[in-house]
């Protein structure tokens, strides 16, 4: 039993909110902050249990100190943005909390997905005593972990990954995205590199695409190579690849609108003087769109998130497909959100429980796959991500 300190109060923070209080007997003590507390509010009078909510500006080390010093956690789950990883972990050293968060860290003024910032933390955690777990949401995250568990139990090496995620769901807007549209439009738009030949290779982003069908009758689509931090950290812990690549599916509506936004400058992260006052145009944009959090019970359709892996076993040349499919209304019927939030939350909170437990707890920052993968697996078939695996020899 721990007391939690949930930052963050968005989609995927109402999830794992709402998934930690169902298990009392791991989290004891929820307290549940964000910079705006009557969102924190919001979710706690969702719940059957009653938690703890507080306000904090997640970018203010010593506030964070502060807030630490007076709840005393034992973790701290940061389902912040992603600019605030840092500071975030810089509380955790000063104050001796362990550390969970689900996306790289990313300079404001860049869109630069890399996992340097927060492995330069290493020395620091390991000699504080602390556990600092990086990237434990769906992508990255459990599929991470799909990585680390095909490489376990079906390949003696494993050669080729390609990381699928479909979004077969329909919120009837326009244009809208499924998490932060700030994060999601960096994302997209940033320059695309894959692993090929023991480096990376970049690409203009969105220029390959290809179809994909699902299983279990979702359908088919069409899928764009893009780049994904997870990239970095399996090339790094699987040396064996060959050839490692992320894809996303993306309506062409989704993409329409996206290149006349991006045309007219909107999807920009460069300040711009408007009338004497400087703002970013795709912080603007957002304020413009859907909050992520309004489409839950707007959302109809599946995701499908998986991987497929490629290698070698006895000699013998295969190939595993390994996935999880979740469909958008029993998420929001189940934590009155979308699966997009669903699918990174519950990671979040079975990363956090097996820190918890000590099943997965050693000092030091660490991403998914360096640990063991079978009881991570275990938490998504019993807390709510069932996931399947074909495999062809």
């Amino acid at each position: 039993m721990a007391t939690v300190l949930i930052i963050g109060a968005g989609g995927v923070g109402q999830v794992v909110t709402h998934k930690c209080a169902r298990l009392p007997e791991v989290f004891s003590h929820i307290v549940l902050a964000s910079r705006n507390e009557e969102k924190c509010k919001t979710i706690a009078a969702q719940l059957d249990r009653t938690i703890e909510t507080a306000q904090v500006d997640a970018d203010n080390v010593a506030e964070l100190v502060a807030l630490m010093n007076r709840v005393k956690p034992w973790l701290v789950i940061n389902v912040a943005l992603p600019y605030q990883d840092l500071t975030i972990m810089e509380a955790c050293l000063e104050t001796g909390v362990h550390y969970l968060d689900t996306a790289n860290y990313e300079p404001l003024e860049t869109a630069r997905f890399e996992y340097k910032w927060q492995w330069a933390y290493q020395e620091r955690f390991q000699q504080a005593g602390l556990m600092a777990l990086l990237g434990s949401g769906f992508d990255p995250g459990a599929t991470n972990v799909f990585t680390a568990y095909t490489a376990k139990h079906f390949f003696d090496a494993i050669h080729a990954l390609d990381i699928i995620d479909v979004n077969g769901g329909d919120h009837g807007h326009p244009f809208a995205t499924n998490f932060n549209p700030e994060i999601n439009i960096r994302e997209v738009t940033a320059v695309c590199q894959h692993w090929e030949n023991n480096a990376f290779v970049t690409t203009p982003a969105m220029s390959l695409k290809r179809r994909f069908s699902c299983p279990d009758g979702i359908g088919d689509f069409t899928i764009y190579r893009m780049y994904h931090e997870e990239l970095e950290s399996l090339t790094r812990h699987y040396p064996t690849l060959k050839k490692a690549q992320f894809w996303m599916s993306f309506s062409d509506s989704y993409l329409k609108h996206l290149e006349v936004l991006g045309n007219v400058g909107m999807t920009s992260i460069k300040p711009v003087n408007f009338n004497g006052t400087e703002i970013v145009p795709v912080q603007f944009l957002k304020h413009l769109l859907p909050d992520p959090a309004s489409l839950g019970p707007l959302t109809n359709g599946k995701t499908c998130i998986g991987c497929v892996v490629q290698g070698t076993k006895d000699g013998q040349e295969r190939s595993v497909y390994i996935y999880q499919v979740k469909d958008h209304q029993d998420c929001y019927q189940e934590v009155q959100s979308q699966a997009i939030s669903y699918t990174t939350g519950v990671p979040a909170m079975i990363g956090a429980k097996l820190m918890i437990e000590g099943q997965w707890l050693k000092p030091g920052v660490w991403n998914m796959e360096q640990f063991d993968p079978d009881p991570f697996m275990e938490d998504m078939n019993r807390y709510g991500l069932p996931w399947t695996v074909t495999l062809n020899d």
